[in-house]
Order: C-alpha cells, then structure tokens, then sequence
C-alpha cells in the first residue's frame, strides 16, 4: 500500500459515514411528509452561502478545531485522553472568573490573563491523569472519564455558591467584564478568536508534522515499546502530551467564554459538550490538522444549519443530532480496511496477495 491509497482511504472512511447518515436523515425526512432536498438546501444556504451564516459556521467552529486537536495530539500517541469535556470547562470557568473579577485593566492584557487563567486549569487538571499514567501505568481512558463528571459537579458547586451571581434568575457566575469580550464582526457572531484558534491549528500541523516531538507522537502511537527501547522517555512524553492536551481544551473553553457565552451556566458546553464533540471532529478528521479544520466547520454547518430548518420547514431541527449520531455510528465502522486496497483485494504485509 502506497502512500497515496492510505490519503484516499482515509479521506473515503471519512467521507461514507457522511453520505451514509445524510442518506438515512433524509428517508426520515421523507417520511414525515418532507422534502428532503429542500431541507439540506437550506442547511446548506444558512450555513454556507449567506455571507451572515458563513462566519456564524466558523464562529462556532473555534472551539471545536481547539478541542478536536486537543483529542487528536493524544490519540496518535495511543493515549486516550477522554477528559477534555471536563478540562475545557475547567479552563472556561476560571477565565469567566478572572474576566468577571478583574477590572480596569487593558483590554489586550486582559484577554491575555483570561485565556492564561484557562490554559493553565487545563493543563492542571490534565496532569492528573498524565501523572497517573506515566508513573503508576493507571489507565488514562477510565481516569479521564471519571474525572469529567467530578470536574462538573465541581463547577456546579462553585457556581451556585462562592461564585454565584445573585442577581442572576438562574445558576451562572457574573458576566465578564467588556475589556475581556471578544468584538463581533458585523451581524455574525465570529470574533478574533477564530483567528486565534487557525494560528493554534497552523502551529500544531508544524508540531504534529514537521517537529521532533510530532515524530515522536508517531512512534509512541505505533509502538510504544519500541520507541521505550530506542531510548525515548515515553512517559516524560506522556506527561507532555496529555499537559498539551489540556492546554489546548483550556484554550477552547477560555475562547468559547470571552466570544459566545461571557459567563458560566450549568450548561456552559452545550449537549453533549464541545469536549465530545471534539472527539468526533478528531476522528472525522483523521487525527490531522488540516482534516479537524474541515470536520469542525462541516460540524458547526450543521448546528448553524439546524437554528433555520424549523423556521423555513416544518422538519424539526432534532434532525441534526439524528444525523450527527448517525455519523458517529458510521465512523466506528472502517469501510475500507487497511488490510484492504482500493479495489477490494486483500493486502498481505504490504503487497497484493
């Protein structure tokens, strides 16, 4: 297999799952009495087409790049960081808080300390697990998870006492201060802080392609006992990546606070979470920079999509999340196998039998 069919046969794997659960969206569409044609023109016109809903799609993109590359630097080191849900909330609560709490201060400076106060608390809460795995070999996917569900009970204490606003009618912190929010640009929603998460993303294709520590990743993630026995610290590295990792969820949460939310709720992240999410921009896009960039505005199309097709049809936008589960359900399934070549014939160590 060369390396051509690999690029072909990820891109086709990415793809299937696509047109499968579209297919699908569409015979249910057709059977509540619609027009499924119709229905995906407009999520397509909304989402795409109109100079508005285009840059409201890559608004609601920015963290989902962030937290895709924070799942996918873990993943192709056969580390399964299945925290960053819970280190991107952490990261987004302190940043509303040192946003909310300091005043007077330089608006540049101040988003600086904000997305500081995020990256920080994910990077902190990373180290957990990253401690866990690297010195007592405690599986990070059951940690990672667990820890999830205590960081938002965490939060939800502190929200609604310590930090609580009381003049608010419902559970979240103070809104953060106008020095700490993000601009919009015209009528949209998108801000600076897309650019922000492009320059993370164009960063992290260098670190993951080009650096030293992306061919480490690679080796780590292929085999991590032969790399311990070329002579690579591979738990130092799994510390690293896991800190890096949470680095990154942080930033996204700090991001998502300072341009769409300004203050913390108890459902700051959305169902199921950006952090979950993430892990399906990362696998949609093969674990690469450039292919999380595409996955995160294919998803944020959708959710920009969904907001219209119940106000100019009568398909209830609860087709979205049917068809994103069903692009979840697709992707645990490689159509075309790796022991498998493009026209169907089986691979036997590399070559045709």
């Amino acid at each position: 297999m060369n390396k051509k069919e690999g690029i072909i046969r990820n891109i086709l794997n990415s793809i299937l799952p696509i047109f499968l659960a579209f297919v699908i969206g569409g015979v249910v569409i057709a059977c509540i009495g619609e027009n499924p044609m119709e229905t995906y023109w407009i999520l397509l016109k909304k989402s795409f087409l109109s100079s508005t809903g285009f840059m409201n799609t890559l608004h609601y993109a920015s963290p989902l790049i962030l937290t895709g590359l924070a799942i996918a630097v873990t993943f192709k080191a056969d580390l399964y960081n299945m925290g960053v849900e819970g280190q991107m909330l952490f990261g987004g609560f302190f940043a509303g808080i040192a946003g909310a709490y300091i005043t007077g201060m330089n608006p540049f400076l101040h988003k600086f300390i904000c997305f500081a106060a995020g990256v920080l608390c994910g990077m902190a809460f990373a180290l957990i697990p990253a401690l866990l795995k690297a010195k007592c070999r405690v599986n990070e996917m059951v940690v990672t998870l667990m820890l999830n569900y205590a960081m938002a009970k965490a939060l939800e204490f502190l929200s609604t006492g310590v930090f609580r606003d009381l003049g608010s009618g419902y559970v979240a912190t103070p809104i953060i201060k106008e020095s700490a929010m993000f601009s919009r640009f015209g009528r949209s929603r998108l801000t600076m802080f897309f650019v922000i998460a492009v320059i993370v993303l164009i960063i992290m294709y260098v670190v993951m392609k080009k650096s030293k520590l992306g061919y480490e990743i690679t080796a780590i993630g292929k085999n991590s006992e032969f790399a311990e026995a070329t002579g690579m610290n591979v738990a130092k590295k799994t510390i690293v990546l896991m800190l890096l990792s949470g680095a990154l969820a942080g930033l996204a949460g700090a991001g998502y606070m300072m341009s769409e939310q300004f203050k913390y709720t108890l459902n700051f992240s959305g169902t199921p979470g950006l952090g979950w999410d993430g892990m399906l921009i990362a696998l949609l896009g093969g674990h690469s920079p450039g292919g999380i960039l595409i996955a995160a505005i294919f998803y944020a199309a959708l959710k920009t999509g969904s907001d219209n097709i119940n106000m100019y049809t009568n398909v209830p936008k609860e087709i979205v999340a049917l068809i994103q589960g069903l692009i979840i359900l697709f992707l645990a399934v490689k159509f075309i196998s790796e022991r498998m070549d493009l026209k169907g014939r089986r691979l036997h160590n590399g070559t045709d039998q």
